[in-house]
């Protein structure tokens, strides 16, 4: 009689089960369509990542503590971290993955898809829906031993190749990551050269401030004659707008200061008559 309702227990789904699975399998299937669709590769890895821990709550929920806390700990909280900071240093954008670098690898990308859906559809088509061992039985000699024992005895060749696409992964990044130098590097008097004949900024560039009462890297250079300098200050900060023009009251007081000058060296002249 006992094992009977053990059996009807596990067989049956309860209201708390079925809202979580609903909630958080229609998260994770948003999150898998967004890993996809999104344009910014480091969107699509935050959402692959979301993803995988809405999958580490369903291995705690049946479970299989041990494979949620690894899911949490070693995919999410390092593989697709390193991944993500991978994506940021490397600086991949919408625009470069219209690049098709190598020919056909879009075919070869279809047809790897269409296999591992059917794969997945041949999985869930073979699995069974009527009998369940039960998690009592699953994890009778513990859980991280029943894992080994299908990790290294049913699925082992699968958990091989994993394990070398992953290290595949690994030192691809590191290879567009890491780039060496083709050709030595240009000497100063090389540099010195190539400005000459280019015909640019040969001296060096006029501090900011010259010829004027501030010295702010905001404040244009002013030359003798009173107009701005435009290569006094840094190209970002007229670019945002971020220039203070004091050429007006520059000029005012040389003008101011010229009247003075004037005035007094009439006044001088007056006295020596």
């Amino acid at each position: 009689m006992s094992a009977a309702l053990e059996l009807a227990a596990a067989s049956t789904t309860s209201t708390g089960e079925a809202v979580q699975f609903w909630i958080l399998g229609i998260t994770a299937v948003i999150g898998a369509l967004c890993t996809i669709l999104m344009r910014k590769a480091v969107h699509s890895a935050l959402c692959l990542a979301g993803t995988m821990i809405i999958l580490a709550v369903f291995y705690l929920a049946n479970g299989a503590y041990f494979l949620g806390i690894v899911q949490i700990i070693v995919y999410t909280g390092a593989i697709m971290m390193l991944f993500l900071f991978v994506v940021m240093l490397v600086g991949v954008t919408a625009a470069d993955s219209l690049k098709e670098t190598l020919k056909g690898q879009r075919l070869m990308a279809a047809l790897c898809g269409l296999g591992f859906g059917i794969l997945l559809i041949a999985g869930i088509a073979n699995a069974s829906l009527k009998t369940f061992n039960g998690l009592g039985r699953v994890n009778s000699a513990g859980n991280v031993e029943g894992l080994a024992e299908l990790i290294f005895t049913r699925y082992v060749f699968a958990f091989e190749i994993t394990g070398a696409l992953l290290i595949t992964a690994a030192v691809g990044a590191m290879v567009l990551t890491h780039r060496e130098r083709t050709e030595a590097a240009s000497t100063q008097r090389e540099l010195a050269e190539r400005r000459v004949r280019a015909g640019v900024q040969l001296p060096p560039l006029p501090a900011p401030g010259v010829y004027a009462r501030h010295n702010a890297v905001d404040v244009e250079g002013l030359l003798p004659d009173g107009t701005p300098s435009e290569l006094s200050v840094s190209q970002t900060l007229r670019a945002r707008g971020q220039i203070r023009d004091v050429s007006g009251e520059a000029l005012a007081d040389l003008k101011a200061l010229e009247r003075r000058s004037a005035d007094r060296l009439g006044r001088e002249e007056e006295a020596a008559k």
